[in-house]
Formats: structure tokens, C-alpha cells, sequence
């Protein structure tokens, strides 16, 4: 029997198999939050973080000679003495920052393919990326693991120094933040996952009821009489042995 398919003929199926329709989507909810706590293994997350700089040793040789001279030509002034050595370490540390960014980042191309440095994975996701506009470097390390990501990052913070010095002459490398045991899994997110179980479950309850009074050749009504033979229903003979129905 064909049916006229109208918004509120569905509005009237949905409600009609609400109870259904909310029974499928927690279900499907509960099944997602399930699997995802018993099936997906948690995966962690651990970083440090290393700065590299660019400058000559030749040069902080004379910055430390002059510093040296400053400081025998004002033995008597303590004051003049801390300030020629506060600008002497401002050297040091902001020689050539744009430099040192670009070297930043030529390391982490370095690291990345480093025989070395790869050979500490031991299983685990490693990462490096630079801080825009500066010459920090981030190594994150994601695993099942927390306390060997943690590892893993040290590991790799420490014979990045060494390989750096293998390949450059001058410059220096340090180690800003060191790795520690994260506490909580950054995946799988438990009530994203649930949230979208429901939903799907939600659509599907609803397609499966829409789909089934479809199919239904049942006649429910008069107006299923009456689309069938195109002709208005005067009257209705209850069935008293079932209540009216």
C-alpha cells in the first residue's frame, strides 16, 4: 500500500515508537562507553623541552675576555661589575636569535633522521616540533606507557646534545623542561566517544522506525481506507471483543 510520506505523518511514527527509539540510542551509548573502557588501549603523552643557539665560541672567548678586562679595571666597584657581566650573559643568550630559530629548525631535521636518536623510540610515537619565532624545540613522546614515554623523552633530550655537537662546530644545545609521567591518558576521550555512540545510536532507532511503518501494509486507520479507495469513510463499527481497537 503506498503512503503519503508528510513531516507530520514522521513526527507522528517517532513519537508513536519513542520508547524504541530511546531504549536503541542508550544502548548504543552504553556498548560505545564499553568497548572504549575495555577495548581501546589509553594512550599517554610526555614532552620536553631543549633550546639550541647559535653563536661562535670565538666570540663569547672575547665577550669573556672583555668581561674580564671589565672586571680587573673595576675591582673597587661591585656594582659596575655585576652590571658588565648581566650584559655580557644577554649576549650570550640573544646572540643572533633569528639564526639560532633557523638552526632550531634545521635540528629538527637533524633529529628526525638521526640513526642515534630514532634507535631510542622503543616502540613509541616521537615528535618534534619547533616554537614559532624561537629556537625552542618540543619532543613529544605518546605511548601506552607513561613512565617509558617519559623515558623515552629524557633519553632523547640527552643524545640530542650529543648528536647536535657531532655536526656542528659551534653553538650550544640545553635542556629547558625534562620529561615527567603524565597522570591521565589523552585518548580515548570516554565521553566523546559515548556521546557519539548515542547519537548514531539515536539516528538509526529513528530510520529503523521510519523504515518499518514503511513497509507496514496493515490497515491502522480511516484514512488508510480511504487512500486506498480514494473514497471518504462515514463510519466506523468498533470491535467490542478487543475494547474498540
Amino acid at each position: 500500500m503506498p503512503k503519503n510520506i508528510t513531516i507530520q505523518r514522521i513526527l507522528g511514527v517517532l513519537l508513536h515508537r519513542i520508547r524504541f527509539i530511546v531504549i536503541v540510542a542508550l544502548a548504543a551509548g552504553l556498548l560505545t562507553f564499553l568497548y572504549t573502557n575495555f577495548f581501546i588501549t589509553p594512550q599517554y603523552t610526555s614532552s620536553t623541552m631543549i633550546f639550541v643557539q647559535n653563536y661562535n665560541k670565538k666570540d663569547t672567548s672575547s665577550d669573556s675576555s672583555a668581561n674580564k678586562s671589565d672586571a680587573d679595571a673595576s675591582k673597587n666597584s661591585n656594582s659596575s661589575s655585576n652590571e658588565s657581566n648581566n650584559e655580557v650573559a644577554q649576549k650570550i643568550f640573544n646572540s643572533d636569535i633569528s639564526g639560532s630559530s633557523t638552526l632550531a629548525k634545521i635540528c629538527v631535521t637533524l633529529f628526525q633522521n638521526s640513526d642515534k636518536i630514532t634507535a631510542l623510540y622503543s616502540g613509541c610515537n616521537v615528535g618534534f616540533s619547533t616554537v614559532d619565532g624561537t629556537f625552542y624545540i618540543n619532543v613529544n613522546v605518546s605511548g601506552s606507557d607513561p613512565e617509558k614515554c617519559a623515558n623515552v623523552a629524557n633519553q632523547i633530550a640527552d643524545m640530542c646534545n650529543e648528536v647536535f655537537h657531532d655536526n656542528f662546530m659551534y653553538g650550544q644545545l640545553g635542556i629547558i623542561r625534562t620529561a615527567k609521567a603524565p597522570s591521565a591518558p589523552i585518548s580515548p576521550d570516554k565521553m566523546k566517544n559515548t556521546l557519539i555512540g548515542f547519537a548514531v545510536g539515536l539516528v538509526a532507532a529513528c530510520l529503523i522506525s521510519i523504515l518499518l511503518e514503511l513497509i507496514d501494509t496493515t490497515i491502522k486507520s480511516d484514512e488508510d481506507l480511504s487512500e486506498i479507495y480514494k473514497i471518504p469513510v462515514f463510519a466506523e463499527i468498533p470491535d467490542f471483543n478487543t475494547g474498540g481497537k
